[in-house]
């Protein structure tokens, strides 16, 4: 009876144990939980202000914002043109390697097809 009495306590005593780690774990996450809380408050009271404080010029630049025709717009202008180029060129390299090694694979099938054929034509025939 006493090794029931002790096995007893020591199950009651791990499941204790278990709940205070559940506990411990749960009010970790609430911890983290209550931290991004405050985070998205706070960044959310941010831009607020930001928005209604500092109107539209504080979100545009002047080019932005609808400045005359000048030569920073038309810097802007060649700026975004020579970007596009880069990319254009970038990727034109890309397809012109795949086309290549497109090519480079189909010649190496067709030198294999004749090594094969060739050393097939020499093989001596058995009937």
């Amino acid at each position: 009876m006493t090794r029931l009495r002790s096995f007893a306590a020591t199950a009651r005593q791990a499941r204790v144990r278990s709940f205070h780690l559940r506990a411990a774990r749960y009010s970790g996450q609430v911890a983290a939980s209550a931290g991004q809380a405050r985070f998205l408050t706070s960044a959310v009271t941010t831009l607020a202000l930001v928005v209604i404080g500092g109107g539209a010029r504080v979100l545009a630049c002047p080019v932005c914002f609808g400045a005359e025709e000048t030569s920073m717009i038309d810097g802007a202008k060649l700026g975004v043109l020579v970007m596009l180029l880069i990319t254009l060129v970038v990727q034109g390299g890309f397809v012109g390697f795949f086309f290549y090694l497109r090519k480079r694979a189909k010649r190496m099938a067709e030198v294999e097809l004749e090594t094969e054929w060739s050393e097939l034509q020499r093989s001596p025939r058995t009937s």
